[in-house]
């Protein structure tokens, strides 16, 4: 809705209507997101799309895109060398192109993690005026804590300039992690990535929720500390249907704006999958209960 709308006042004034028009579609028009996140390809390598408790069709790229095109999503967020192999096929998708990626087969305990752009926001910006596609968005990775944080610290501040120059929606994955950080899931510790996520001016901030007791009362400290920055919370690996609802639940009562969900979501044959997307927007979206959106999951509404 318009009143959830903040445009930043470092939007030109000849792209103002660019954002909002980006905004108001990645968000449905109502000031929430529902991301389906299919960046794990170079971050999990195979593991997430192959093996036990995994549909076969998962195995295949082109998996992630139909359930894209059938699901109604806010965005899907992926790399722009899959947007560009598959996108031309798939036109009514709304994309964010993820400009970081990095395998996971270095460990932290090796080494700290840094999140080096693949592509830049220009790159981008030119991909869009020559394919066409619906891309709405740009997502960068700062892992805070990290021994390399200032490089990504100042990566993202220019990621979220450039995204803002050219109408774009910025949107920053923020994870404590490295030798430094004892809990990444630590509530005051997302509180304060939600923080700088502000700082940096982005418009929204993927996190992870809080691994605690109350994680629904400790949460709320990093929705305040966000701002105007719209929280949204990681989905994690693929839990049961019925928690995983209730607890987006949780978290969108917490203050969520939203979510980003891959593998509890493309894991799943594509007719479960599309059913999932179903629930989450449900929840996400249009502020259904858990109970509500479990009955569309299970095709008992439309």
């Amino acid at each position: 809705m318009q009143d959830k709308l903040c445009v930043p006042v470092d939007i030109p004034k000849e792209v103002k209507g660019t954002f909002i028009f980006n905004y108001q579609e990645i968000t449905r028009k109502s000031g929430r997101l529902m991301l389906f996140a299919g960046d794990q390809k170079i971050e999990h390598l195979n593991d997430d799309f192959y093996g036990e408790g995994i549909s076969l069709e998962d195995a295949d790229p082109e998996h992630l895109f139909k359930i894209a095109a059938q699901s109604p999503i806010g965005a899907f967020a992926t790399q722009l060398g899959l947007i560009s192999r598959y996108g031309d096929n798939y036109r009514n998708i709304p994309y964010v192109v993820k400009l970081n990626s990095k395998s996971n087969l270095v460990k932290t305990s090796q080494r700290d993690p840094l999140s080096p752009l693949i592509h830049t926001v220009q790159q981008v910006v030119h991909f869009k005026n020559i394919s066409d596609l619906k891309i709405l968005g740009v997502g960068y990775t700062v892992y805070l804590g990290s021994e390399f944080e200032d490089i990504m610290l100042q990566t993202a501040a220019q990621v979220i300039r450039n995204a803002h120059e050219n109408g774009l929606i910025a949107i920053l994955w923020i994870y404590p992690r490295g030798k430094a950080v004892a809990n990444e899931k630590d509530p005051h510790l997302i509180a304060g990535a939600t923080g700088v996520a502000a700082c940096l001016g982005a418009d929204f901030v993927k996190v992870n929720y809080p691994d605690t007791y109350q994680a629904k009362e400790d949460f709320k400290e990093a929705i305040k500390a966000a701002g105007r920055t719209g929280v949204i919370c990681a989905g994690g690996s693929s839990v049961d249907v019925d928690e995983f609802l209730t607890r987006m639940y949780d978290q969108i009562q917490a203050g969520a704006v939203g979510s980003a969900t891959g593998r509890n979501i493309h894991q799943k044959s594509l007719p479960n999958a599309v059913r999932l997307c179903r629930a989450i927007y449900a929840i996400t979206v249009e502020g259904k209960t858990p109970e509500e959106a479990r009955s569309i999951y299970q095709g008992n509404q439309s």
